[in-house]
């Protein structure tokens, strides 16, 4: 592994201190639109600044994605999936600069950032197979001397709204997918980290030239939520593939559904790992720990409530205080730290206010939180992860706040776990520490977990390429990344051949004349 400054990293990645941040492959479009400046939470300071999108530029990018697409279909999948296979070449290359990148303009620790990076290397990898498996079925017929199949289509233009917690890694769980599936894709990052779009896009780009692949295959345009709005109005983008928050996913959600298209939405979570008086302790405190503190609490998938089993809650507890004494908080970059900063000081403030909500609403603190200052913390974006007892019904608990909060939960019997656990409106990842089969099974049946993630003795937090990731209720409902998520970046179609002389009507309807 080399070892990469944050200059050396930002050279290797061809980002500057002023970047173009229109883009549909090889060529960088000139904008009128406003500057945006990325800081890093990490230090306070200035990394670059990237020129948004404005409207006429983005008619250009889409107008070259769809002249794009229609060349790009015709490509045999298999060939799409060597493309995409060089593209994770390309990644393993940059690993160490770009997750360099990742962590100091979003914040994550270090190896959160080369774990990110690893997860677009892996759906690179998922792709490549996947685009010879774009499998459709094939149906006996009801009428003689016919034949009934469904075949997978390219869809069009795929659009991609990402949010700052997983800047580089959400994107290629859709775009590597879509590129096999014969897509062309117009990505919007989200605006707190503009910087790693343009190093990703830096690195497709060259893979694409190598190959000749059609300029506009690969789009990205920057800016804030109007940017964003013009993805969701276009007619002629069939797919909005939205991750952020659940206001965000409503609004997504709205405007494609008006114009019939499809939103892939991936929303917020309220996680919760219920520890089970038969769980292995160990276990359940390592689990809890880095669903909750790891990415500062910034993760969809952060382990947010603690349903206890009265009969260790107390143990539990103080296990808990003595690990979180042991935290070290600082610049991601530093390896020996365990917990970075909040993405900005508005999260900060958000923070705050739910700290102050616990307590008006009686909870109890077991971890004090708090707002880090002084040398090394001159940002104004460090926290001290915090714990507090709570009750499930307190109007905060049942909110996402995306910061390292802790809610401690006593319950009594497996089935009042599991309704505590459901009694959220978010849905997206869950999990048991127990070494009771018929606790763990039950949790897993149609009368346990209501999320689109659920775990047996591992934590809520991270996820493998190769499941389907997405959730229910407010999560959206959407599925990225694998098992047969591919189905939704491709129209189906069924057909049917009558290799006969005769013409029989289905369903035995007689039309003689």
């Amino acid at each position: 592994m080399q070892n990469f400054g944050i200059k050396e990293a930002l050279k290797t990645l061809g980002v500057n201190n002023s970047n173009l941040g229109t883009s549909t492959g090889k060529k960088w479009l000139r904008t009128k639109g406003k500057s945006i400046v990325s800081y890093s939470p990490a230090d306070g300071k200035v990394i670059g600044r990237v020129q948004t999108t404005d409207a006429r530029a983005f008619e250009k990018v889409m107008q070259q994605a769809q002249q794009a697409f229609v060349a790009w279909r015709l490509v045999p999948a298999p060939k799409r999936g060597e493309v995409v296979r060089q593209i994770g070449e390309a990644l393993r290359k940059n690993k160490e600069a770009l997750g360099k990148l990742v962590s100091y303009e979003m914040g994550k620790s270090y190896q959160e950032g080369l774990g990110e990076v690893q997860e677009m290397i892996d759906i690179c990898d998922f792709a490549v197979g996947l685009s010879r498996q774009l499998n459709g079925l094939t149906m006996h017929s009801e009428r003689p001397s016919h034949r009934m199949y469904e075949q997978y289509h390219p869809l069009g233009v795929v659009g991609i709204i990402s949010a700052f917690n997983f800047p580089v890694a959400v994107w290629s769980w859709n775009s590597m997918i879509a590129w096999v599936c014969g897509d062309v894709c117009i990505w919007k990052p989200s605006e707190k980290t503009p910087l790693c779009s343009i190093a990703c896009q830096h690195i497709v780009a060259k893979v694409f030239a190598k190959n000749n692949v059609p300029e506009g295959v690969s789009c990205i345009v920057n800016g804030d939520y109007q940017v964003g709005q013009m993805i969701c109005e276009n007619e002629n983008i069939p797919l909005v593939s939205a991750t952020g928050s659940v206001r965000m996913g409503k609004a997504v959600g709205k405007t494609v559904s008006e114009r019939l298209g499809r939103a892939l939405l991936e929303l917020g979570g309220n996680n919760a790992i219920i520890i089970s008086e038969h769980a292995n302790l160990d276990m359940a405190i390592r689990g809890a720990l880095f669903g909750a503190v790891g990415t500062a609490g910034q993760r969809c998938t952060t382990t947010r409530r603690l349903i206890v089993q009265e009969n260790v809650y107390e143990e539990v507890k103080q296990r808990l205080k003595s690990a979180y004494a042991k935290l070290s908080i600082g610049n991601p970059l530093d390896q020996n730290n365990h917990v970075g900063p909040l993405i900005d000081t508005l999260a900060v403030k958000a923070y705050r206010n739910a700290l102050q909500k616990v307590k008006q609403e009686g909870g109890k603190m077991v971890v004090n939180g708090g707002v880090l200052k002084g040398k090394g913390f001159e940002s104004g974006c460090y926290v001290k992860p915090a714990i507090a007892e709570v009750k499930n019904d307190f109007e905060i608990v049942q909110q996402e706040t995306f910061a390292p909060i802790l809610y401690l939960i006593k319950y009594k019997t497996i089935e009042e776990a599991i309704a505590i656990q459901n009694g959220v409106k978010q849905g997206l990842s869950s999990a048991i520490m127990t070494s009771n089969l018929q606790e763990a099974e039950r949790f897993l049946s149609h009368a346990g977990s209501d999320c689109g993630i659920a775990n047996v003795n591992i934590g809520t937090s991270g996820a493998e390429i190769g499941g389907a990731f997405g959730g229910e209720k407010e999560t959206g409902g959407g599925r990225e990344s694998g098992s047969d998520s591919w189905k939704v970046y491709m129209r189906r179609q069924t057909n049917t051949i009558n290799y006969g002389t005769n013409l029989p009507l289905a369903q035995g309807i007689k039309f003689d004349i």
